[in-house]
């Protein structure tokens, strides 16, 4: 094969850990120029072998070559110097330090007195940012930046690396679309340049309209690459997948109770106003709304992370005081949050304790010991229904994949046996294999007779999985629409920029 063809070729490489094999001789060659996807259920091995190529984990065996030599024995340090950079999912800015600050943390440049050359910093920092065309002063503090902005300031920060090589791992999975046509602009910009990205994204629709080319893993393997133009979704998702997945949301038709959940005229006064509607029993209760426009702090509320200003709420009809989680999870209430690694799991624990924090009282005999034995049976139960991939109860849960992450969290919740669920991006940052199979588990806890209220930026989702929807504009409620095949994405959109002019309540 030409080394000179590629800007980057992996060959054969293998990374073994105690008792797993996480890849098994995967090869992945990246061009000059070129928009690759890196793509493959969570657990594929998508993140060990960018780990591999940054100098993390040194490959078990297998070759680097970039730029035409062959690299090996090197640390992130020199993978820097080299030209390699990675943004990462989880963005993690110094916030109370200035852009340039955050740019050029730990490599200043200096005056002739060995003192750091602000001066030259702004200047250098200015150049950087008119070159991703972010109109922000570098002596802006990181903390008063959207989510969209941090994400520039990280590209910057590649490309002050002179990066030929820049890993974009889930950079949209925060953003509105109108801030995703803003990334992808700047991403085209890299590319005319002759860089070179890795995208690795769980968003089919953004992979076929940024990339050039696609690469998929599967269990460790290489099982493909294929131009971008060439291969059409359903291809793509069984190579993903090693199945057809026929039904990406595969909700079930149920009977709908009675009203089992209800809110009334609930008021915080900072992020919402007079939020009225009710859940009955079996029903999937959609929130859409654009970023910022209260669904999250709503459902906050509820659940007593969040101490709202007035109103009511009543379950079963009888009217009940919330004012905390565990007045929540006393009420047979479950909350998974948006954001599973700063508000969800305990990363440095293992997945038993984990997915049993939330219901550890069931676990306290009359003698205050722990029954463990339950405790582990319970553990295992779970982990084999939801299809936890893990090799034991007692990893880490920081070293699963997101994907996996997310279900030990769904367990966690399930396992308290609650009747009302919130889930707050419930698939956010999962594979399509995933997806389905936490739809599926959405769609059978309501056939159970559950309440579900289910936030999501992902339209198709809300439509999808829904029976009724709810959408959400700066704080007010715009409409409650029951989810008919006249119900599309413009519609809700229309609701969500409250432009729709007849209210459907």
């Amino acid at each position: 094969m030409d080394n000179n063809k590629y800007l980057l070729q992996m060959k054969d490489i293998k990374k073994t850990f105690p008792g797993v094999m996480a890849l098994k001789g995967v090869d992945f060659n990246v061009g000059y120029g070129e928009i690759h996807a890196l793509i493959g259920e969570n657990g594929a091995g998508k993140s060990t072998l960018m780990k591999c190529l940054l100098g993390i984990y040194p490959p078990t065996s297998g070759e680097i070559y970039f730029d035409g030599r062959l690299i090996e024995n090197y640390n992130v340090a020199e993978a820097l110097n080299l030209g390699i950079s990675m943004i990462h999912q989880e963005l993690n800015p110094i916030l109370y330090r200035s852009i340039m600050e955050n740019i050029w943390s730990g490599r200043e440049p200096l005056n002739k007195f060995g003192l750091v050359d602000h001066k030259k910093m702004y200047e250098m920092t200015k150049e950087l940012l008119k070159e991703i065309e972010l109109d922000e002063d570098p002596l802006t503090l990181a903390a008063n930046l959207t989510v969209a902005k941090l994400q520039l300031i990280e590209i910057a920060k590649a490309i002050s690396y002179n990066a030929k090589l820049i890993i974009m791992d889930e950079p949209t999975s925060a953003l509105p679309s109108k801030e995703v046509e803003a990334l992808f602009k700047i991403m085209k910009k890299l590319k005319a340049e002759g860089r070179s990205i890795i995208y690795i994204s769980h968003k089919l629709d953004e992979i076929y309209a940024i990339t050039d080319k696609i690469t998929v893993l599967r269990d460790g393997q290489y099982i493909g690459t294929e131009d971008t133009d060439k291969l059409s979704k359903e291809n793509l998702i069984k190579m993903m997948v090693g199945r057809d997945i026929d039904e990406m949301f595969p909700k079930t038709p149920c009977e709908i109770g009675e009203v089992y959940l209800e809110v009334k005229n609930l008021t915080h006064n900072k992020y919402f106003k007079d939020v009225s509607f009710s859940v009955r029993k079996g029903e999937i209760f959609g929130i859409a709304g654009l970023v910022g426009s209260g669904r999250t702090e709503i459902i906050e509320s509820i659940f007593g992370i969040k101490n709202y200003d007035s109103g009511e709420i009543f379950i079963n009809g009888e009217k009940v005081e919330i004012r905390s989680p565990i007045d929540a999870i006393n009420k047979k209430m479950a909350f998974l949050t948006e954001d599973r690694r700063q508000t969800g799991i305990f990363p440095m624990l293992d997945v038993e304790f984990n997915l049993t924090l939330a219901n550890i009282v069931k676990y306290v005999k009359k003698s205050r010991l722990l029954n463990y034995r339950e405790l582990k049976d319970d553990c295992k139960k779970f982990i084999d229904a939801i299809s936890i991939k893990t090799p034991s109860p007692k990893h880490k849960i920081e070293n699963l994949s997101g994907g996996n992450q997310q279900k030990v969290l769904v367990a966690k919740w399930l396992l308290t046996e609650p009747d009302i669920l919130f889930l707050d991006e419930p698939t956010r940052g999962i594979d399509v294999g995933a997806k389905s199979e936490i739809h599926r588990l959405i769609s059978m806890l309501a056939n159970q007779g559950k309440c579900i209220i289910m936030v999501s930026s992902e339209l198709p989702e809300i439509l999808g999985m829904s029976d009724r929807i709810m959408v959400v504009h700066e704080g007010k409620v715009t409409g409650i629409i029951d989810n008919n095949d006249n119900v599309t994405q413009e519609l809700i959109m229309e609701y969500a920029t409250d432009t729709y002019k007849e209210r459907v309540n």
